[in-house]
């Protein structure tokens, strides 16, 4: 029902979002220019939840220049909160969490959330109300004409989406989805740049490509990005999912088997629940030599011919695929090209140093620390 709204036209919309929250995210990083090593990780995730609040929501969170508000601690508390009980059988009866500190704090926060959520719905849908009637006295493409055409969000196509029968989605199903996209769409897509700018720091032939690239496609401008330029940008695509190879942000998901299923000469019966780990399954010698090596190149078109279209899932695969895939790969290329336009990334930090931790996401416990140089403006003719 959903996943025909995430069509070109609204990621276009989502676009001008991205290169406009990038540009308060290159801002804050010119203060690093020249300096000592810095934890680049936080300032990355809060660009990517500033991102997805407006894209999901249609609201201006402002999370990079106020991280401390009640909404995005609660964001990152429930993160927190909701791994801690993925790992505590004794937390896992709701009524038992309730007794627990944990419980009630979890509780506190989620109430947060859904306030927040909740009004954002109620004045989305009294907006959508209020265009209708306005649309019967207007010219439906004077605000067109105008160029004021209003930016759609993911929630006021949720607020219009109806199932086969005509029905709409209700309240609560609408906040479960947003909430979802909230939670999914930040922290995953912030790590996949993360680990990108790691890689590029640690192998700088790699992140020489990239930069030529760049300056092929965009010259000594400023510009914003464009999708034209996306598709062009292929060497620093293939960097992208080699990152996703090494780093899935999601290092695990699980199904649950319809059928019995036969896997090296055992029995899985109907009904097993069966935990697929992307992290182990992406280190294959068989299909991607030298695993722990960087290298892009395996994703050229002619390296990656005949290889098996479930040996690389990094948004999991079939019908119950990552909905957000094209919008985290836009967002990632966006972002990426925005900062190594204008900077070079070193980074000497260690894999041991990383606390590498394969929690809801794949993060670096200890953070990403890098330096920033800036880049000479590549000549043109």
């Amino acid at each position: 029902m959903i996943t025909p709204t995430f069509h070109f036209a609204i990621l276009n919309d989502f676009l001008e979002v991205m290169n406009e929250q990038g540009g308060i995210l290159l801002e804050k990083l010119e203060k690093h220019v020249d300096k000592e090593p810095f934890n680049i990780f936080t300032d990355i995730t809060l660009c990517a939840l500033d991102i997805i609040c407006e894209t999901a929501m249609g609201k201006n969170l402002g999370a990079q220049d106020n991280k401390d508000s009640e909404y995005v601690r609660a964001v990152y508390r429930m993160s927190d909160l909701i791994q801690q009980r993925q790992k505590s059988p004794w937390l896992w009866h709701d009524l038992m969490y309730l007794l627990f500190k944990e419980g009630r704090e979890h509780e506190r926060n989620l109430k947060i959330l859904h306030s927040f959520t909740d009004k954002v719905i109620a004045e989305k849908a009294a907006e959508l109300e209020n265009t209708k009637l306005t649309k019967r006295d207007t010219d439906v493409n004077s605000e067109e004409k105008n160029g004021s055409k209003k930016r759609e969000a993911f929630l006021d196509m949720l607020l219009n989406a109806t199932d086969d029968e005509g029905k709409k989605l209700s309240y609560k199903d609408i906040r479960e989805e947003v909430d979802t996209f909230m939670f999914e769409g930040h922290d995953t897509t912030a790590a996949a740049m993360n680990w990108v700018l790691y890689l590029l720091g640690h192998h700088p032939e790699a992140q020489k490509k990239v930069h030529q690239e760049l300056d092929e496609v965009f010259g000594n401008t400023e510009r914003p990005v464009t999708v034209d330029d996306l598709k062009k940008l292929r060497y620093l695509e293939c960097v992208v999912k080699e990152a996703l190879r090494l780093f899935p942000s999601v290092p695990m998901f699980a199904r649950s088997l319809q059928e019995d299923c036969h896997v090296s000469g055992y029995k899985l019966p109907k009904g097993t629940n069966v935990l697929v780990l992307t992290y182990v399954l992406h280190r294959d010698p068989e299909i991607f030599p030298e695993p722990e090596e960087f290298r892009p190149e395996r994703f050229f078109p002619e390296n990656s011919k005949g290889r098996h279209p479930y040996a690389y899932v990094p948004f999991s695969a079939g019908p119950r695929n990552c909905i957000g895939q094209r919008f985290a790969q836009m967002e990632e290329k966006t972002l990426l090209a925005l900062i190594l336009r204008r900077f070079w990334v070193d980074c000497s930090q260690k894999p041991e140093e990383l606390g590498l931790s394969g929690e809801l996401i794949l993060r670096p416990n200890n953070g990403i620390w890098v330096q920033l140089k800036r880049r000479p403006k590549p000549v043109t003719e």
